[in-house]
């Protein structure tokens, strides 16, 4: 069994237990947990010291996954997606099936799907949706690379995937807020 293999189970057995795992994304190091899990969303937010008002994102392997967690999926974010040249979060109304402590005051959520290959293997071996936040105390800068991982948080994790981060200079992905009526708001570049 290889590495990434070994790592990829070591993180589906934690998150399957409710617990909370550092790893690698397709942009920066992120803290994650089972997106349909609260109790575990729950331990996020006191990890990051991190109010309940200040929603996460989640990860999806593939558009498959994404119509299952989104009432419905505006056409206009399928263009997006494609064209996208870096990653790529989208603000969608109406989510589904997901823990409500991660859905924003105005019933939206921010969804990314990964193009990553150990993300999207994670998730789509999982079978459901991971919270990716930055791996930091809320309002720190996001750290760059694992040595820049507070102890806290490193302290503070179920278990941390033991794989490098591919992207060197890796940044936060884009955001964007697509609207029900298919209104394009730009959060973050």
């Amino acid at each position: 069994m290889s590495d990434q293999a070994i790592e990829t189970q070591n993180a589906i057995n934690t998150l399957k237990k409710g617990g909370i795992i550092l790893y690698p994304t397709d942009t920066i190091w992120g803290i994650g947990c089972d997106a349909t899990n609260a109790e575990a969303v729950d331990k996020v937010y006191a990890l990051k010291k991190r109010e309940e008002s200040k929603s996460m994102i989640c990860l999806v392997s593939d558009f498959k996954m994404l119509q299952q967690y989104i009432e419905e999926v505006p056409e206009v974010a399928y263009d997006i997606l494609k064209y996208a040249t870096k990653p790529t979060t989208i603000i969608y109304d109406r989510p589904l099936r997901v823990a409500e402590n991660i859905i924003a005051n105005d019933n939206t959520l921010g969804i990314r799907v990964v193009k990553d290959p150990f993300c999207g293997k994670l998730i789509k071996k999982f079978k459901r949706p991971i919270v990716s936040t930055s791996a930091n105390i809320s309002g720190m800068p996001a750290p760059k690379n694992l040595k820049e991982i507070p102890a806290a948080i490193l302290e503070g994790v179920d278990y941390v995937v033991n794989l490098p981060l591919q992207k060197k200079g890796a940044k936060p992905s884009s955001i964007i807020k697509i609207g029900s009526d298919s209104t394009v708001k730009i959060i973050r570049k």
